[in-house]
């Protein structure tokens, strides 16, 4: 709605996990090397967790980019309330299994058949489960078992868990200790820190097709950081609706009195809330030394 008025090419904050959009802060580009690593290296099971937010999906849309680009074989489970047969079910259909897909018996024996063809050519095959904190105990106990699969080259599978801070709680159950032990690589995605906040914002509606913006002034950036805690999802949310809303007064910057409207619409909620009226928290010294990280 509001692309053409500031001339952007495209959404900025679109909340779909876009891998064209991921800004790679030390964080997240660590977190994607130690996936691509993990998988090249046959290392067999991979965690990756963090909160609700803070990139996980983007992370494995642009892992799945990797693995189409270097032709190898996955399976992507995004379900994860699902039984075991029906886990087995939908790896069957994803790595296109010539077997009876309701049979967990003959997806094994043809899964089987596919890990040690791909051996064979020196190439592996990945299983990647989102929202792996859902699921059942069972089908945890079933993925484990799959890990067993091996020669002597490593892992005929890579197997990568990506779930919320419950998954390591989960995994720290006394039932769960033999895959808690094979689990070799863990990458945890943290929030944005002030600086990486306003550099994230400004990358994307660089992306998007505004270069130097100045829709977004740098105080605003901070509050947005505070109300929104570094959640990148909260913030494209935030700065959306912001865009949104200056579009429909017709203005060219957005405002802190805009800022406060939005969160209210969004009823959000962030430690050390003030009320309306007040001034900002930080000072204008404060805004230099962000401008300056941010650089």
């Amino acid at each position: 709605m509001y692309n053409a008025f500031f001339g952007f090419k495209e959404s900025p904050f679109n909340l779909s996990p876009d891998p064209a959009f991921l800004y790679r802060s030390h964080v997240h580009e660590e977190a994607l090397a130690n996936l691509i690593y993990g998988v090249q290296t046959r290392k067999g099971f991979i965690v990756l967790t963090g909160e609700v937010g803070t990139g996980k999906t983007t992370l494995l849309e642009c892992l799945r980019d990797f693995l189409d680009t270097q032709f190898i074989e996955f399976a992507f489970v995004f379900n994860s309330r699902i039984t075991s047969d029906q886990f087995f079910e939908m790896i069957a259909y994803d790595l296109d299994l010539r077997c009876n897909r309701n049979s967990k018996t003959e997806v094994l024996f043809a899964l089987n058949h596919l890990l040690l063809q791909q051996a064979s050519e020196n190439r592996t095959t990945v299983l990647i489960v989102d929202e792996s904190h859902n699921l059942e105990w069972e089908v945890l106990e079933e993925i484990r078992l799959l890990g067993n699969l091996e020669n002597r080259r490593g892992k005929l599978i890579q197997i990568i868990l990506a779930g919320q801070p419950e998954l390591d709680r989960k995994l720290d159950a006394p039932n769960l200790r033999q895959l808690k032990q094979r689990i070799v690589l863990r990458c945890n995605l943290q929030p944005f820190r002030e600086d990486e906040t306003v550099a994230y914002v400004n990358f994307r509606l660089e992306k998007a097709g505004m270069h130097e913006q100045t829709v977004f002034p740098v105080d605003l950036l901070l509050e947005v950081h505070a109300r929104s805690q570094g959640i990148p999802r909260v913030i494209n949310a935030v700065c959306d609706n912001l865009l949104l809303t200056t579009f429909a007064l017709e203005q060219q910057v957005a405002t802190i009195a805009m800022l406060d409207e939005v969160c209210r619409d969004m009823r959000l909620e962030w430690p050390g809330r003030r009320t309306r009226g007040e001034r900002g928290r930080y000072p204008s010294e404060h805004y230099d030394s962000i401008v300056t990280r941010g650089d």
